[in-house]
């Protein structure tokens, strides 16, 4: 029999297992992985911190019952080999594991290379002569018994210009492309026919590409170049997006890079592969001697990969800066991407169109996934909190696939080479990227995540197709609160596939991110892009404003604030203040609903978007704004109010489905369009008119198209009556025609230009009534009047306060009886006809 006091001992020790707070296990730059990881004794790598907490779990250590706390001390710890976190190192609810930055301490798991021992470089063979003698040469760090390949290098925390032909953001135009043979045709530049290893990178549509050069063959003025494959056939045979070649724009942009040819001007640099050398012009506030020159080793820092059976669970990171990852693909393939970034395997034209799913489609692809610097697949419940992602060749942070209710909040994500964040599958690379995701395991969608509060700056700035966050075949995600600036192409683009078929996708919601400065080199563009199918989804309470003016657009016109492409459908687009209604939406499929976008909306919905107060001192990480490169002036890109009108021979009830369809796909409202009898009218801002009536006259082939550009009375609130517009208005849009004689009509125009002066009280009577605008276009003898009445507002109910103790507007009405008449179609007596929304 046991004693009491036996049994006192046994109560007092489970007394104290139950009060144990969680396993600690440090990490010092000091340590030693021999070291039992205590605070005294840490060991020296999260691998090894890694393995010792793998263990504590194998054998239900007592101590792990509260968690796992893997605390990392001061420094910079330089990888050589990605840290791996397996199903093993999975926590619980009640028992995680935490890798944190000890407190107030900044800690960096680098993928990087230091480069030292810089000294002046001497004769060169084929560096320009104007860098002679203010070049710096440095050995090339060894991996693997052969000189490390870099494709950056950041010198004292900024990167540098990998040598190019063309410098700053200028670039030059392709001169032809040769489908068949596949070669391209450039003006003879900077000695090419001596570089080797060049590169060229070139701009097309919504993409760029990395092209290797194979050979070069000079022609007088000219340079014909051929690509080594798999770039070459991909880049000649793909549809889309392609080189473009156009006079009235411009061709294809491009520059060449990757060679010592190129080194002309400081904070360029070169690296010589074969012979391990790297040669770098330094700016004029470098010291050589004392810079810290990193470039890049590892492409991914760390790799979280469970299993669909065994995935990691509650593993959480805060506080930890990932920094330096490399990206070789290019170097070695090339890189023709699709979009988003997803780079081509093989892609080709179809000769016959069409799939399943959309029987236009020409464009066949098999796309593959650029590198991340922490990857995370088959993985639940775990977290980047507060975490720095920087100085990175391409991807940040990539949920891949077979990922739920994770976390991603209140991170830093800046000078990354391609997107910010990436989310679930884009295609897997056996299946053809146009085909609807539906996998039988639903456990590899990715579900229910949530992206919040992270700061997204400076990325894209190597691939400039790439996005700030990217969703490809997500369900039930929450991208929330997000400020997203400084990207070359889109903010976020959710979606992929390009059909409205079911897919995997639905429920996902974007809601009060803060978008600018965006588009800075590509358009076709969007602050919010979607494609395809997305049941339950929507796009609420963003704002987005400020794109830049591209210095190479390959069409000025085709941006936007928010773009529902492809297929896009089930959508709730609704309260996203942005500077104008310049919208596109492109072949979208049913169920998209678009409530109260644009500049009037509400003060306190633009107020709560972007960072939440606890993030808002990350502000202070935000790149710094190109002010060289401008932004677009809403007023010049919307151009002027015109109207159009489209004459049917009879009334035809899908003839207005049509016509807002054209309007959708040049990112026109709907709703601007009117109807009357046999008449069709588009009231809208637009810069070139003409280009729409073109399109219209080939949807309408036997009808008749009309512009109304100039108006010939204006009447503002703000200026006529010294009151401010409302935000919001609709629109009353009549017809009329004048009488057949030319003399009265010269009488009715003289009227309108005089009425200010002479006829005072009429525009009094406007302002008594509440109209915010009027404007008269005329045509022919055909006019249009828009009156433009508070949003919701009814004219029956507004028009009589025109003449409310106010004869003089009665009399004006009156007069102006004698010179109007009713357009063909009208009832005898019948002179104002309204065109209806109905």
């Amino acid at each position: 029999m046991r004693s009491a006091k036996t049994y006192l001992v046994l109560f007092i020790t489970l007394l104290l297992i139950g009060e144990l707070k969680a396993a600690d296990i440090y990490v010092s730059l000091k340590g030693s992985d021999h070291n039992p990881g205590t605070k005294a004794q840490p060991v020296a790598t999260l691998a090894n911190a890694l393995r010792k907490a793998r263990e504590l779990r194998r054998l239900n250590d007592p101590s792990v019952k509260k968690g796992i706390n893997i605390i990392i001390g001061q420094g910079v710890y330089r990888l050589d080999e990605p840290v791996v976190v397996r199903p093993e190192d999975s926590g619980s609810a009640a028992s995680p594991t935490c890798i944190t930055a000890a407190q107030n301490e900044t800690v960096v798991l680098s993928g990087g290379r230091q480069i030292s021992g810089w000294k002046k470089a001497g004769d060169v063979p084929g560096l320009p002569e104007a860098a002679t003698a203010k070049v710096w040469v440095a050995d090339v760090p060894e991996s693997g018994n052969r000189a490390l390949e870099f494709r950056q290098l950041w010198v004292n925390g900024k990167k540098a210009i990998r040598a190019r032909d063309c410098n700053a953001d200028s670039m030059q135009r392709i001169l032809s492309w040769d489908f068949d043979n596949r070669t391209c045709k450039i003006p003879l530049t900077k000695n090419i026919a001596a570089a080797k290893g060049v590169e060229m990178v070139i701009q097309q549509w919504w993409a760029i590409a990395n092209l290797r050069v194979k050979s070069v063959k000079v022609s007088n003025n000219e340079a014909e170049l051929s690509f080594m494959e798999p770039e070459s056939r991909v880049q000649s045979e793909h549809p889309w997006p392609a080189p473009w070649l156009s006079t009235k724009t411009g061709n294809s942009p491009f520059y060449l890079t990757n060679a010592i040819q190129f080194l002309d001007q400081p904070g360029e640099w070169y690296e010589d592969l074969k012979n391990g050398k790297v040669y770098y012009w330094p700016l004029a506030t470098e010291n050589m001697n004392t810079a810290e020159v990193i470039v890049p080793y590892l492409e991914t820092l760390l790799k979280m990969e469970g299993s669909i059976d065994h995935p990691v669970t509650h593993v959480h990171f805060k506080n930890i800066s990932f920094q330096h990852a490399s990206w070789l693909r290019p170097s070695h393939f090339g890189h023709v991407p699709h979009q988003a970034g997803m780079y081509m395997l093989d892609a080709y034209k179809l000769k016959v169109p069409g799939t399943p799913d959309k029987k236009t489609l020409e464009n066949q692809a098999w796309v593959g996934r650029p590198a991340a610097a922490v990857s995370v697949a088959y993985a639940q419940r775990t977290s980047f909190e507060s975490c720095r992602f920087e100085h990175h060749a391409s991807t940040g942070l990539d949920y891949r696939q077979g990922t739920s209710n994770n976390l991603i909040k209140g991170n830093l994500f800046k000078d990354i080479g391609g997107s910010g964040i990436l989310l679930g599958i884009f295609s897997d690379e056996a299946t053809e990227a146009h085909l609807p995701y539906n996998p039988k395991d639903e456990r590899e969608i990715c579900t229910s995540e949530s992206i919040l509060n992270n700061l997204i700056t400076d990325a894209t700035n190597e691939d400039w197709g790439c996005v700030g966050i990217g969703a490809g075949y997500v369900r039930g995600i929450n991208i929330a609160h997000n400020e997203i600036n400084e990207v070359s192409y889109s903010g976020i683009s959710m979606g992929w596939g390009w059909t409205k078929s079911s897919n995997a996708m639905r429920n996902n919601t974007v809601s009060a991110n803060r978008i600018h400065h965006y588009g800075k080199h590509l358009y076709d563009v969007a602050g919010i892009y979607t494609l395809s199918a997305q049941p339950g989804s929507s796009i609420t309470g963003n704002v987005i404003d400020s794109i830049y003016k591209a210095p190479y657009p390959h069409d000025p016109g085709h941006w936007f604030y928010l773009y529902t492409d492809e297929g896009s459908s089930w959508f709730t687009v609704k309260d996203n203040w942005t500077p104008a209604d310049k919208y596109l939406q492109n072949a979208n499929g049913p169920g998209n609903v678009w409530l109260s976008n644009g500049p009037g909306v509400a003060a306190s919905i633009k107020q709560q978007a972007g960072l939440e107060p606890d993030y808002q001192w990350l502000r202070k990480e935000r790149a710094e704004v190109q002010t060289r490169q401008g932004i677009n002036d809403v007023s010049l890109q919307n151009g002027k109010q015109v109207a159009i009108e489209v004459m049917l021979k009879a009334p035809v009830k899908a003839a207005k489905d049509s016509l807002q369809q054209v309007c959708m796909q040049q990112g026109i409202p709907a709703s601007s369009v009117y109807h009357w009898n046999n008449r069709l009218l588009l009231y809208a801002a637009m810069a070139s008119p003409e280009n729409l009536m073109k399109k219209i006259r080939q949807q309408f082939n036997n009808a008749e198209v009309k512009l109304y550009d100039k108006a010939f009375y204006t009447f503002d609130r703000s200026t006529n009556c010294g009151q401010q517009e409302v935000k919001e208005w609709d629109n009353i849009i009549l017809s009329a025609n004048l009488v057949k004689d030319e003399k009265l009509q010269k009488e009715y125009l003289n009227y309108h230009a005089t009425q200010f002066e002479k006829w005072p009280e009429v525009a009094k009577g406007f302002c008594d009534a509440d109209f915010q605008q009027l404007r008269i276009f005329k045509n022919g003898r055909q006019l249009m009047l828009v009156i433009s009445i508070p949003k919701g507002a009814s004219l029956d109910e507004l028009n009589p306060k025109t003449s409310l103790n106010n004869p003089r507007v009665e009399e004006w009405n009156q007069v102006m009886k004698k010179y109007q008449e009713g357009i063909a179609g009208t009832k005898p007596g019948e002179t104002w006809v309204f065109f209806s929304k109905e």
